[in-house]
């Protein structure tokens, strides 16, 4: 049966289970209350007829004194005996009105004999109910004793009881229905976060484009709902983006895919298509299959760079326990040195102006990577401007770290396409043929380098110039 009733108490809603809890809370308060109240009521009436019981035997001590026993007409319902005590017993002087059980006057008139001040007791008669008694002495050897009914306290004191029943029901009933309304219009903001939470669990999450419109906006239910519902709706901003993110990231990874195959798939075709050529015919002169072969080590390297590209980055992106970086102290200024130098070899077209400083630069990293870096910046910047145009490197150091810039006086770099140009395989002109305009994955690999080092690349536009901005921590 408790376990019963303790199962359908957990199954109330919590505005039901709050208001009940507090009824409980003001039952035990009212019960409290109602009990001190009637204690000093009941006292406050006893210590009344205690008062009216010593004037009235204040006149009845004249009257035995004067008659030897009380002969003025008692109030309605009181008892009044004299006895005469000796040795320690006591005899009723008659006549006397007095109840047939008169053994709780005769013993309180044998106690008040052995005492010097006046006695109290509450006693039970037989037949008649409960009285309030008062023993006092007359004359040595002789003792008043007035009996006076309980019955109008006991009335009063049970009229009081029923009118505070009464009141705190309907104090206890107000007060839970009044306090289940006020919770339930307190709790409603958190009813409101139950069916946002119930509406965003309907949406399809796996769809790619899936996005959270719905927040809680129902205001009020004090600062604590306040901060919860704040809570609620950042965590709600959070997931969004999240989901963002997330279709985002599987966006670029099917572009990813779609743009590795392509890529791929053109020197394996090449390759493919002079292996053909020496099963048939022209294979066969030694010219011929002189120049096919060295096509086919060209798409060879060609797919094999793009493979490198590929695993560079995905260990990378994996983050291995073992980074594919072979940190030494090296001069940062003679490796730019030399990629300039490499890069006016290969492209003449385009002067290149070199600003290092006369002092070496002392750096713990990886020569070749941060080689491999400076070179994809600077072919970069070949083959996206026409010839002629400038190409500037300069190195600074500061104490915040080391930064090298790479710097071209080309077109430059349309404004919608500065956040992508570091998404891999992604290219400005999509028209670009991939002899000259490369795979895609250069700026991918040289940020992805740049992190790995934990340096930072950028890219930016200063004076009519686009600049790439590699900074190395100290």
């Amino acid at each position: 049966m408790i376990g019963r009733l303790r199962g359908a108490y957990g199954r109330l809603r919590l505005g039901t289970r709050l208001a009940l809890g507090l009824g409980a809370l003001s039952l035990v308060v009212f019960a409290v209350v109602g009990t001190a109240l009637t204690a000093y009521m009941r006292g406050y009436l006893e210590r009344q007829l205690g008062g009216q019981m010593r004037l009235v035997q204040a006149v009845q001590t004249k009257d035995a004194s004067a008659h030897g026993t009380v002969e003025r007409q008692p109030y309605y319902g009181w008892y009044t005996a004299v006895y005469d005590v000796s040795g320690g017993s006591a005899r009723l002087r008659t006549p006397a009105d007095v109840p047939a059980d008169t053994a709780p006057l005769t013993a309180l008139a044998e106690t008040r004999a052995r005492s010097s001040a006046e006695v109290f007791r509450t006693a039970t008669i037989a037949g008649e109910g409960t009285y309030r008694l008062r023993a006092c002495e007359v004359e040595p050897g002789v003792v008043l004793v007035s009996a006076a009914p309980l019955a109008g306290v006991e009335a009063t004191v049970w009229q009081l009881i029923t009118v505070q029943v009464v009141a705190f029901a309907l104090a206890l009933l107000a007060f839970v229905v009044i306090g289940r309304t006020m919770l339930r219009r307190g709790l409603q903001p958190l009813s409101d976060m139950a069916r946002t939470a119930h509406g965003i669990a309907s949406h399809d999450l796996t769809d790619p484009a899936a996005r959270l419109p719905l927040r809680a906006d129902r205001k009020g239910g004090g600062p604590e709902v306040e901060e919860l519902r704040t809570a609620f709706n950042t965590m709600l901003e959070h997931i969004d983006d999240s989901l963002g993110v997330r279709a985002e990231a599987e966006q670029r990874l099917r572009r990813f895919v779609a743009d590795a195959s392509h890529e791929l798939r053109t020197p394996l075709m090449s390759v493919r298509g002079y292996a053909d050529l020496f099963q048939y015919t022209a294979a066969n002169e030694p010219a011929e299959r002189d120049r096919h072969l060295a096509r086919l080590r060209a798409e060879a390297a060609r797919m094999g760079v793009l493979l490198d590209d590929l695993l560079l980055l995905a260990r990378l992106d994996a983050a291995e326990a073992e980074a594919p970086l072979r940190c030494a102290d090296t001069d940062l200024t003679a490796l730019v040195r030399e990629a300039a130098d490499a890069f006016r070899a290969g492209r003449p077209g385009h002067p290149l102006t070199v600003e290092t400083g006369t002092a070496p630069l002392r750096l713990r990293l990886d020569p070749v990577r941060i080689r491999q870096v400076l070179d994809n910046l600077l072919t970069n910047a070949a083959v996206h401007t026409p010839p002629g145009t400038e190409v500037s490197v300069t190195v600074a150091s500061d104490a915040a770290g080391t930064r090298v810039q790479v710097a071209d006086t080309g077109p430059g770099i349309p404004e919608a396409d500065r956040e992508q140009v570091f998404d891999r395989f992604y290219r400005i002109d999509k028209a670009r043929s991939r002899d000259r305009g490369g795979s895609g994955l250069g700026l991918s690999v040289a940020r992805a380098l740049v992190e790995a080092h934990g340096g930072r690349l950028s890219l930016g536009r200063q004076d009519g110039t686009t600049v790439f901005t590699v900074r190395l921590p100290a």
